[in-house]
């Protein structure tokens, strides 16, 4: 498959020519900066890690520069490569190499400068002295290398060993369980496709249910039933933590019917009510409103020229 965002010339032909750099004429995919990569020199750009002092100019150059560098491998510590970064001085045109060092994990100048040792030293400027908790106490050995200290030895051989015994346990209880498991593959497989099933039928019984449950009650699809164990145990927990209750031994139904069914009388046809005594609001408001009511008028007299005769109106029969 052809790689993308490539531009291929139409005169190129792969069967002359198997790359498109050797088409291009280049011997390497780098360029130019790879033009002495049979001498294992190759050119990359490298930013110098601290301040030096050129040792051709004696001129200062800053951490932070960078320079186009010949990058080359001089060495191994162990397994790890020291390589080194041979870079052209811009001020003078003189050469210094920096390499490397996987021991200390730092940088050192080989050649052609120096490096500016600016340490800050918090005596010096009046702070405190800092003393390295972890050296050993005791004189150095006359070629200056500090002398070993036989507890401390003995201890590092000491956490090492238990280390040891700690890591080897625990990567025997890993192979036991691996070949454990990995022991019989048909057996492994069965049980978990044995669990799927159940676990399967479970859960299409449950969506059956609800949606049953939905169906009977008109829910909509986006309510969420939860879990009738989930369910019980809320209502059990709510019930523990509730105030107890008289037990007089009836079910909840029973109940529910011995507190709002209608009391006969057995010796009576008509059912004994419930007596309603008046409430002292309403009879405050019809207090109220006999006295708000005006007294009756007395009745007017009879007409002076009737006589003896009942006037108009009146519960006579007489004519």
């Amino acid at each position: 498959m052809q790689g993308f965002n490539r531009y291929i010339p139409p005169d190129f032909d792969p069967k002359k020519t198997s790359t498109l750099n050797a088409y291009q004429g280049k011997k390497h995919a780098l360029g130019k900066r790879a033009k002495d990569i049979d001498k294992g020199v190759l050119v990359v750009r490298f930013e110098l890690p601290f301040n030096i002092w050129c040792g051709t100019c004696n001129n200062h150059i800053g951490a932070g520069v960078r320079y186009n560098a010949q990058k080359r491998k001089v060495g191994n510590y162990y397994s790890t490569p020291i390589y080194a970064f041979r870079c052209k001085c811009h001020l003078c045109s003189g050469w210094f190499e920096i390499r490397t060092d996987p021991q200390n994990a730092a940088y050192v100048v080989s050649e052609g400068a120096r490096k500016q040792e600016s340490d800050w030293d918090p005596v010096e400027n009046g702070g405190h002295a800092v003393y390295d908790t972890e050296a050993p106490s005791a004189a150095p050995n006359p070629d200056g290398t500090p002398l070993a200290d036989p507890f401390e030895s003995l201890e590092k051989d000491t956490d090492q060993r238990s280390a040891e015994r700690a890591k080897k346990s625990r990567l025997t209880e890993l192979y036991d369980d691996s070949a454990r498991r990995s022991a019989d593959p048909y057996a492994v497989s069965r049980a978990l496709r044995d669990r799927f099933r159940v676990e399967k039928r479970d859960a299409l019984a449950k969506q059956a249910a609800d949606e049953g449950v939905k169906e009977k009650y008109g829910l909509g699809e986006d309510v969420v039933l939860g879990d009738e164990w989930e369910v019980l145990d809320e209502w059990t927990a709510a019930r523990a933590e509730a105030p107890p209750s008289v037990d007089d031994g009836l079910s909840l139904g029973e109940r529910i019917r011995k507190n709002t069914r209608t009391k006969y009388d057995v010796f009576d046809a008509e059912p004994v009510g419930r007596v309603r005594l008046p409430r002292a609001g309403m009879k405050r408001k019809a207090e109220d409103a006999a006295e708000a009511t005006p007294p009756a008028r007395p009745p007017p007299p009879p007409a002076a020229g009737l006589g003896g005769l009942a006037g108009y109106g009146s519960g006579s029969d007489s004519d």
